[in-house]
């Protein structure tokens, strides 16, 4: 069964942030400006992206299948 993903880039600095927003843009495999990161579309990972929702923007959710 194929897991569905979802592509998230940076769009925002970490500059002058909290250093949760700064860790958690490194777990979610973004550090660097315009960086793309594909991950699985779980719970997990949707509240990872609403807590930085203003540094980050969601490309594409597609499924693999």
């Amino acid at each position: 069964m194929a897991e569905k993903t979802i592509t998230v880039r940076q769009i925002g600095s970490p500059i002058r942030r909290e250093a949760k927003q700064r860790q958690t843009l490194i777990g979610l495999g973004l550090n660097k400006m315009h960086r793309t990161s594909t991950l699985p579309d779980t719970p997990e990972v949707r509240g990872m992206i609403g807590k930085v929702k203003h540094l980050v923007r969601v490309e594409d959710a597609s499924s693999n299948g």
